[in-house]
């Protein structure tokens, strides 16, 4: 058992260690930030101050009005905040977009005197306006970049004076700012840090776009000699004439000086000043990758013609070049490389977008150990903190802008999306991790004009010369990294329409096999896009399925939401991306599970398609990635939700109060053999770097050890103790059950966010229970293998129980011994209006309309001659898609068996689930 608690240290350390250097080196800038706002004296350059603290909050601030016409009272926040936290996730449709806005007091200091005063705005979703001591001082438009305003000129520069800082916000929707639609929810606020910029009167610059002034980068050429381009701007803000030293010096990691170059300029009084140097170090320097990513410091300082130092910026600089072939895919400083990882959507559970440093490169940390190499960072430009985890960890990138789905043909909309890509290029274009910009993303998948099909071509027309004006912008910003676009599946719309041509990359958002279609259909949709676009690199930007991890299946179906469908997803997909050579790579959706209000389905508001869950843990699909993908012996026994399992048991007399549940062990080893509570179950080889085992257990907990060899000897360890639950099958033999939790008319095993286990529904046989009679709830007007409904049910969290339903059910019966039982019979009417819009990305159903009528249906419910609810009418009672309960205490005497009978009156019967419970058993 040594090797248990060899590799799993060695896991959890290489993890930690990972994490832990990360985080050193953002405590050490901010550390470095505090000790120079503290220690620099007014002569030695920048001072960063966090401003993050101490604001007040409140909405609607014109009217100072609530929704209700109350006075709006003032929320103490601190940065980063978002406002739309508790909305995103109720029972109501839609969530707050409108106005709000921050209001915080600066002092001044005397020692600022001779300072310029940036106000640096991480992030406000997603038009802001600064004021200062009542004078509006800026605006931006944009939610994702950041922005720098000079206020040094609206302060009151008195010792202790008092500065009002205002700063109003909107995430309304805006027809000339993107995005104007998007499988995300716009999370409105200020969600990342605030800082005061101190500058001295002559400084690097880019109050523009809201970068450090310098743009940094490495050429690598044929002979593997570099050169390192460094280009930036100076503001002059004194009144006269000033002589400046620029210095560059190039480290490496450990601080020795490789290269200094020193030049002098003249900067005329009251502009700004641009120049431009180059670096080619004298040696031999090491290149950046995924597997050894290597990085130098670029420390760019200016001195005046005294030798004071004025400003200082450092960058980091990793050597590496790279290039995509049509036909081979993708390669890093001359060698192939398949780029594999997932995209990432930057809110987090209970935070929204508000989410600190430390958790988001915890993100990177993860796709790492997952053994990816690659992340699409989508659909919009993140946090600064992810490039540079990026940077560190080995993964190269790619970043976009937020034109998703549709344009608006106006030309606000055109001006601002040049200036959401020139922030981006100039705020992210220092990072080495990133290797594509991207400004375009399903442009087509909600195209304007369906009714006018010359007005749509119009249309067409305008998107594509969009994208003609971007790819310009973007090489002129950048011909160092490519250019893509992410298009859906309609390959032949984006091909006719001349947009697969502007890019350098296409990127392809495919999902055969979910939204339509099968698994298998993949590999063929790749091999029609390649000789469509013989010539054109391609690269597989989303691919996924939902993962509902508290929803397990023994025969997976499209759409049904459990992981299981989602494992033969994922390897079916892998295998194709990893078998064609003209593939460059492909980048799951999503690495974790994220917010979506209008989405409803299995988990209202969430898009499950995750990796991870929402809060960030493992799903199995996360295991069966690093199966695939990490190179050291890997061996993982799956999950499921809070540990809980559930054994199905059958009608032999010799296994009452057994079961048998479905095992799933990842690993890129030859073979595992299994322990079960320390006797073997004998070994098996793994398919498609996974083993699904059936494994005989009882009720309560088991130990279970995997131990995974390669090439003879043993390589890697895991064990996992399970909480197991045996389904019943004989209620009068098997005396250890106590409750029976039924999810009625569904085939699926649920885990409630009690940890009870829900077993599947089942016909009555003799000696058992089941229903009589009754045809299982199936949506109507749609082509899709489906389960029940996929309506936000009101008033629970655990939708999936009500989403599924039994409906003209005549009884149900369980065979019991005499005693008292307690019975809870679950209600939910389904069938009725609903405003609920079809799934956009769901083409399937793209054009079919939801003409559901509501159903009046009254029905008694009846066990023996007793009369338990006599006119039951769910919809008149709690509306529809809401839960009603019943519970019933009933006594079971000599017939031995529970029958509970659905008599209709009108309409037919339902039921949507069933909980039975012992209270007091006369055992024979």
């Amino acid at each position: 058992m040594n090797i248990s608690y060899v590799h799993r240290k060695s896991d959890y350390l290489r993890m930690n260690l990972i994490y832990k250097q990360l985080y050193s080196l953002l405590c050490l800038g901010l550390v470095l930030c505090s000790w120079v706002g503290r220690a620099q004296t007014v002569q030695e350059g920048r001072v960063l101050i966090d401003f993050s603290s101490g604001w007040q909050f409140r909405k609607d601030f014109t009217s100072g009005k609530d929704s209700n016409g109350r006075e709006q009272k003032w929320e103490k926040v601190n940065l980063p905040h978002s406002w739309n936290i508790a909305d995103v996730m109720d029972d109501k449709s839609g969530y707050y977009r409108g106005g709000a806005h921050y209001q915080n007091d600066l002092d001044w200091k005397a020692e600022w005197q001779n300072k310029r005063i940036l106000l640096h705005v991480g992030a406000a979703n997603q038009e802001a306006a600064i004021f200062v001591n009542g004078q509006k001082v800026a605006d931006h438009k944009g939610g994702y970049t950041a922005f720098r305003v000079d206020i040094t000129d609206k302060l009151y520069r008195k010792e202790n004076a008092k500065n009002k800082i205002v700063i109003r916000v909107n995430n309304r929707f805006n027809k000339d700012i993107a995005p104007l639609s998007g499988d995300f929810t716009f999370f409105g606020g200020i969600y990342r840090p605030i800082s005061l910029l101190l500058l001295d009167q002559v400084h690097f610059t880019d109050t523009q776009y809201g970068s450090n002034g310098l743009r940094v980068n490495a050429q690598i050429d044929s002979k593997r000699n570099a050169v390192i381009h460094l280009r930036g701007d100076i503001q002059n803000c004194s009144a006269y004439s000033r002589e400046v030293y620029i210095e560059s010096e190039l480290l490496d990691a450990t601080g020795i000086l490789i290269k200094k170059m020193r030049q002098k300029e003249v900067l005329k009084p009251g502009i700004a000043h641009n120049f431009h140097s180059d670096l080619i170090p004298s040696r031999y320097l090491r290149f950046w990758s995924p597997e050894s990513p290597y990085l130098y410091r670029l420390i760019t300082s200016i001195y005046g013609s005294d030798g004071r130092l004025l400003d200082r910026v450092e960058n980091t600089v990793g050597l590496r070049y790279f290039s995509f072939d049509s036909k081979k895919g993708f390669f890093l400083n001359g060698q192939p490389l398949k780029l594999i990882g997932a995209s990432r959507h930057q809110d987090f559970e209970g935070i929204g977008n508000a989410v600190p440093d430390t958790l988001q490169i915890k993100d990177l940390v993860k796709l790492k150990a997952m053994g990816g190499n690659f992340l699409r960072v989508a659909h919009y430009p993140q946090d600064p903190a992810i490039l540079s985890a990026c940077d560190s960890l080995g993964l190269l990138a790619s970043v976009e802008i937020p034109l998703v789905n549709e344009i608006t043909e106006s030309t606000a909309f055109t001006e601002h999306s040049f200036q959401m890509l020139k922030e981006m290029i100039r705020q992210y274009g220092n990072h080495p991790s990133v290797i594509i910009w991207g400004y375009m993303n399903e442009i087509f998948l909600r195209p304007h004009y369906q009714k006018d099909k010359q007005r749509q071509e119009k249309y067409f027309t305008s998107v594509v010369a969009l994208a003609k004006a971007l790819e310009r912008l973007t090489r002129t910003e950048d011909s160092t990294r490519y250019t893509m676009i992410a298009n859906h599946g309609n390959v032949d719309l984006y091909h006719r329409t001349g947009l697969t041509k502007v890019p350098m990359l296409v990127g392809w958002n495919l999902y055969p096999g979910w939204y339509g279609g099968t698994i298998a259909d993949f590999g063929k949709q790749l091999d029609y896009i390649h000789q469509q676009l013989p010539d054109k690199p391609l690269l597989v930007t989303e691919y996924g399925a939902d993962a509902d991890y508290r929803i397990q299946a023994d025969t997976p179906v499209r759409f049904d939401k459990s992981v299981n469908y989602a494992l033969m997803y994922h390897q079916g997909y892998l295998n194709d991306i990893l078998l064609k050579n003209y593939v460059a790579g492909g980048v799951a959706w999503n690495l974790s599970d994220f917010n979506s209000e209008t989405r409803e389905e299995s988990m209202p508001h969430i898009n499950t398609k995750g990796l991870l869950t929402w809060g960030r843990k493992a799903k199995n699909t996360y295991f069966l990635y690093q199966a695939y993908l990490r190179k050291q012996p890997f061996v993982k026994i799956g999950t499921t939700y809070a540990n809980k399992w559930g054994a199905r048991s059958n009608s032999n007399p010799e296994t009452v109060g057994s079961g048998w549940l479905r095992l799933p062990i990842f690993t890129n080893s030859d073979s595992v053999k299994l322990l079960l509570d320390g006797r073997s179950m004998g070994t098996k080889i793994p398919k498609d770097k996974m083993i699904v085992w059936a494994l005989p257990v009882t009720r309560g907990r088991h130990l279970v050890q995997a131990l995974a060899s390669h090439r003879g000897k043993l390589s890697s360890f895991d064990s996992l103790t399970l909480d197991c639950e045996v389904m019943p099958y004989d209620l009068r033999k098997d005396e250890g059950w106590e409750e029976l939790h039924i999810n009625v008319g569904d085939n699926r095993q649920y885990t409630d966010s009690l940890g009870n286990q829900w077993f599947p529904d089942q016909p009555y046989t003799p000696n058992s229970w089941g229903y009589i009679r009754g045809e299982k709830y199936r949506l109507k007007n749609t082509g899709r293998q489906n389960l029940g409904s996929d309506v936000n049910i009101r008033g629970t969290w655990d939708d999936p129980l009500f989403q599924t339903q039994l409906q003209g059910l005549e009884a149900y019966r369980f065979d019991l011994l005499p005693g008292d039982y307690e019975i809870e019979l679950f209600f939910t009417e389904l069938e009725a209006p609903n405003s609920k819009e079809n799934l956009l990305y769901d083409l399937e159903q793209q054009g079919q309309q939801r003409e559901q009528q509501a159903t009046q249906r009254v029905f008694d419910i009846e066990i023996g001659s007793r009369n338990l609810a006599a006119g039951l009418n769910v919809l008149s009672e709690v509306g529809p898609f809401s839960v009603l309960r019943r519970q019933y205490q009933v006594k079971v005497k000599d017939e031995n068996h529970l029958t509970v009978s659905f008599n209709p009156r009108r309409g037919k019967t339902m039921l949507s689930a069933i909980r039975l419970k012992k209270i007091n058993v006369i055992k024979p």
